[in-house]
């Protein structure tokens, strides 16, 4: 008899973006007329940078004749892009990060739901609320976690992010081995102080924890005070595995192409209390389950490190930046708590309701998606989140209609 794995009985019904797809599908059936205008998603809705799309062209050319062709590529990526990648995302900020530390990858969101298979089920793990549901779900279906009761689960140490901490969660009673961070933070859309991030790799170096830290949202920091890399931290190769992502920068949500970086000198222990390396744990899990991300994309991720695509990459991110300041002023004007927008495509609502009341309420009369709060977590209950990812247009349009419909 083939049994089950039964952790993922315990997940919830359907997953956030699932269900607010079904909401959406009906509504549209319903009213064919209407139109939607989508602040929900975190999906980019600007084409590909003219540098990566030319890298593209050129690369597939390659693939088309025999002298030029490439079979498989490096399980880790090529070096052409690990190179790029070390010298511009962390050692031009001081970060001492190697290319033979970063490992390419189809997706951050990949590669957060896999990591947590090279540790064992029993530690003990702490995520932020609200959080990108990929961290939880994963470590339900890895078994680490009890049962879900009254809007959480049992086993898992909860990291409030809330308006009395301006969402940035404070360090835990409970002792975690595993802690998940993301900052500028999805959803709520707040950022970190370097202070506040010392506080919290010291904490990791202290206690024998691993910090995995998703900084998929660094390229829309405009406050260049706030750290885009937690390598740029005193100790944090020692105790930090950090995640990044082409999808949001430079428009690859349907290209597929991100990174992971593990120094070297990160580690975890044995049973025995013995120090492990961690980066070739990764390195084995990678070869063995993962075949690469195609040459042609690589070599259009490459092109986002030249001149012409860092000014075209930062033309992307100052549209949807000039999105999210839009959102924020008017959300201001009517009047709304809310936190996000500055340094971030994201812009979390306190909406004095409850969150999918107030996701249906502006669906059916403003014909305007949002993400409801309350699909993050406890703590996201009451609030709704709205992307800046869409035309400026269409933003000035959701505005307007949310305006009339309040």
């Amino acid at each position: 008899m083939i049994t089950i794995n039964e952790h993922y009985l315990k997940l919830q019904a359907s997953y956030l973006f699932s269900n607010i797809a079904k909401r959406v599908n009906t509504f549209q059936e319903q009213n064919p007329d209407k139109e939607i205008i989508r602040l929900g998603i975190g999906d980019v809705t600007r084409a590909l940078p003219a540098a990566c799309t030319e890298a593209f062209h050129k690369a597939i050319d390659e693939m088309a004749t025999d002298a030029s062709f490439r079979g498989y590529g490096p399980e880790q990526g090529y070096d052409f892009l690990r190179n790029a990648i070390a010298e511009n995302d962390f050692q031009s900020r001081g970060a001492d990060i190697s290319a033979d530390e970063i490992f390419v990858s189809d997706g951050a969101k990949c590669d957060t739901g896999n990591i947590q298979e090279l540790f064992t089920t029993d530690i003990k793990v702490a995520i932020p609320d609200p959080v990108y549901p990929v961290y939880l779900d994963t470590n339900v279906m890895a078994g680490r976690t009890g049962t879900y009761e009254d809007g959480r689960y049992r086993g898992v140490i909860y990291l409030d992010s809330t308006k009395e901490n301006n969402y940035v969660p404070s360090l835990p009673k409970e002792v975690p081995d595993l802690i998940y961070l993301c900052f500028p933070n999805n959803p709520t859309g707040s950022t970190i102080t370097k202070a506040e991030l010392k506080t919290w790799v010291d904490y990791a170096r202290e206690n024998k924890a691993l910090i995995l830290f998703d900084a998929a949202y660094e390229a829309f920091i405009r406050d260049e005070s706030l750290p885009k890399s937690i390598y740029e931290i005193e100790g944090a190769k020692e105790v930090a595995i950090e995640f990044r992502s082409f999808s949001k920068n430079a428009g690859f949500t349907g290209t597929r192409c991100a990174y992971t970086v593990v120094p070297k000198e990160c580690a975890g222990f044995d049973s025995n209390g013995n120090k492990q390396l961690i980066h070739p744990l990764w390195n084995r899990r990678h070869c063995t389950k993962f075949n690469g991300v195609s040459y042609p994309v690589q070599r259009a991720a490459e092109a986002v490190y030249s001149e012409a695509g860092k000014n075209q990459t930062r033309a992307l991110v100052a549209g949807y930046l000039k999105n999210a300041d839009l959102i924020a002023t008017e959300i201001k004007k009517l009047g709304f708590d809310f936190v996000g927008g500055d340094n971030s495509p994201y812009i979390w609502i306190q909406g004095n309701r409850d969150s999918w009341e107030f996701f249906d309420m502006l669906l059916n009369k403003a014909g305007v998606v949002c993400t409801p709060g309350a699909g993050f977590g406890k703590c996201g209950e009451g609030y709704i989140r709205l992307s800046a990812f869409n035309s400026y247009e269409n933003v000035e349009k959701a505005m307007k209609r949310i305006k009339e419909a309040l």
